[in-house]
């Protein structure tokens, strides 16, 4: 059985320029954690559109390795003595997949329709009064107040990066998908090549002209050098064909191996396991609605903390205790602003004090629509703990089965439950963003410009909006530990426990893997 499920997973990555008699051609093939189904990095907060956005797209800064926001697209830029005005001047050779120069217009359109939409863009266009453009290669950024977090936010990685598009993508509703994925960045994406289910395409941009003095790649800073020219993004669902087709040189690059795999790869020739940084890559988080019973009060929400004994969760994700955290916070353990905060939420668990409470709640065993992901292999098992806990407790469950990309679509509704709508779904964040109370979109409580979920908290807001604007690192911690307290007992989401999982990929055929925590790094990456 294996054998067949290889030789398709084989099928999927037959060199395309042998097919066309080209060679020469350097194909990077990579297997994801998740299927490219969505093109538009903006409209939804999946780490796999991230990746996606960020091999087409190019930014106005990246956040490094230390979390430092370094200029990418901008060539030069100036704040005033007040800290009002930011002027910002791109540099030169910027043009888009189509040929056309990158202007002011497209960056200040891009830049507007990504404040709409993401929660670290929202925080930061409520200080903005205007753009203003200078020339075609400058513009400024006027403030009402000296916010702090400007470039770190317009350098931030992980979910809805902001990503510089042309004008007349930018002009879209951001709450309507982009047609077409046109950026400036080191790959063009193919695609009438994309078979969503099967593989996406990215093409080298020979036009693409990284920043000068060649600067060693950290994280999203540095020059960005398109080392192959093609990359293949196929979906093999099964982590044991991925693996074997990783052990085979089939595949270059394994982003997220199970863990039950890493004894085999760490033995297998030619393979090479990296670790991805010193905070731990991800987070998981449990989302309720806050729109709809029975969530909408928050003592039901409360109830849910007494249903999660995150080693549960963990042990089923992950495995080996050796890679991964129980961390019952918000902010990312073992990150500059953990802390305690409510805390004690997550220490109690009790699944008869859960039904207690909810029915305490006003719960009369109605339905809870949960959305069951099918083809993950982190989220996929973390719902299963789930519902399997929720269950045992005497909860009504409502397992909705379908793949991830449905779940991205479906989790955006807001209608009631039983009219398309939802109460849970089960998702991960980044470890680094969510180790920043400003950049961790997924802490704040902005109501309907929130993210789904739409938790509504004013105080949640005005703490993280006070944490931009502290001006000692006490003092940032004092807020930081506030704002976790207050968001613990708000339930904006439930944390489950981090973990790392080692990068894997073929060191006998490939060079310049970047050991980034969060997004993977692809554009650096050249074949031996």
């Amino acid at each position: 059985m294996l054998k067949r499920i290889l030789a398709g997973a084989v099928a999927l990555v037959v060199p395309f320029a042998a097919a066309h008699g080209q060679a020469q051609e350097k194909v990077l093939r990579a297997v994801m954690h998740a299927d490219v189904r969505v093109i538009d990095p903006i409209w939804t907060t999946q780490t796999i559109a991230s990746i996606h956005g960020m091999l087409i797209y190019d930014t106005l800064f990246g956040n490094d390795a230390n979390l430092k926001p370094q200029p990418q697209m901008v060539g030069k830029y100036e704040v005033s003595p007040d800290r009002l005005t930011y002027t910002f001047t791109l540099r030169d050779g910027l043009k888009f997949h189509d040929g056309t120069p990158v202007t002011t217009k497209d960056v200040m359109a891009s830049l507007k329709r990504w404040g709409s939409k993401d929660g670290v863009g929202i925080r930061l266009f409520s200080y903005v009064v205007k753009q203003e453009a200078v020339d075609d290669k400058t513009f400024k950024m006027i403030l009402k107040e000296p916010y702090g977090m400007v470039l770190e936010s317009l350098g931030k990685s992980g979910s809805s990066v902001a990503v510089i598009m042309r004008e007349q993508e930018a002009l879209t509703d951001p709450q309507q998908q982009v047609k077409e994925a046109i950026g400036s960045g080191p790959y063009k994406f193919a695609k009438e090549q994309w078979v969503p289910g099967s593989k996406a395409v990215y093409l080298k941009n020979k036009d693409y002209v990284p920043r000068p003095g060649n600067e060693p790649p950290s994280s999203f800073a540095g020059s960005k050098i398109p080392g192959v020219d093609r990359i293949e993004l196929v979906w093999i669902s099964d982590p044991q064909t991925a693996m074997s087709a990783l052990v085979n040189g089939e595949i270059d690059f394994y982003e997220a191996p199970n863990n039950d795999f890493l004894p085999i790869l760490a033995k297998a020739k030619g393979v090479k396991l990296m670790m991805t940084g010193k905070i731990d890559g991800t987070q998981g988080m449990i989302r309720l609605n806050h729109l709809h019973p029975p969530f909408n009060n928050v003592k039901a929400r409360q109830a849910m903390y007494h249903l999660i004994n995150q080693e549960d969760f963990l042990r089923a994700i992950v495995g080996n205790p050796e890679f991964y955290r129980v961390c019952h916070g918000l902010l990312t353990c073992g990150g500059p602003y953990e802390n305690t905060g409510g805390s004690a939420f997550l220490k109690d668990y009790n699944p008869k004090k859960a039904l207690q409470l909810m029915k305490e709640a006003g719960y009369k065993g109605e339905p809870i629509t949960v959305l069951f992901t099918t083809d993950h292999n982190t989220i996929t098992p973390a719902t299963q703990v789930l519902v399997q806990a929720m269950r045992e407790a005497g909860l009504n469950v409502d397992a909705q089965s379908m793949d991830w990309g449905s779940v991205v679509s479906r989790r955006a509704k807001k209608d009631p439950p039983a009219q398309g709508g939802w109460n849970i779904f089960v998702t991960t964040t980044g470890g680094v963003g969510a180790s920043n109370p400003v950049l961790h979109t997924w802490i704040g409580a902005a109501c309907d410009k929130g993210l789904f979920g739409w938790p509504c908290d004013p105080e949640i807001e005005k703490l993280r909006n006070a944490f931009a604007f502290a001006q000692t690192d006490e003092e940032r911690k004092k807020i930081a530990t506030d704002l976790q307290t207050k968001a613990m007992e708000q339930v904006v989401y439930i944390p489950f426990g981090q973990w790392n999982t080692p990068l894997a990929f073929r060191a006998d055929k490939i060079d310049g893997v970047v050991p980034n925590t969060g997004l993977a790094v692809l554009w650096g990456i050249t074949k031996k």
